[in-house]
């Protein structure tokens, strides 16, 4: 069976570590990022199933980083 992978985009640490528990406690793989940016890296580099996206983030904020996002 494979793992599937979700990406949280949250400028706040707090946040992606206690909804990465979480998945992690249910069995998903989790990779977690601070900004728009770094999302859109790991998304180049890793398949990715879900992407839990903040909106208000510095650098590049969740409606932005959608935006590219469905670019793809």
């Amino acid at each position: 069976m494979s793992q599937e992978t979700i990406l949280i985009i949250d400028d706040e640490k707090e946040i992606r570590d206690l909804i990465g528990i979480y998945l992690t406690n249910e069995g998903y793989n989790v990779l977690k990022a601070a900004d728009g940016i770094e999302g859109l890296n790991y998304l180049e580099e890793n398949t990715v199933h879900l992407v839990v996206l903040d909106i208000m983030m510095p650098r590049l904020d969740g409606i932005q980083a959608c935006m590219k996002i469905r670019e793809s």
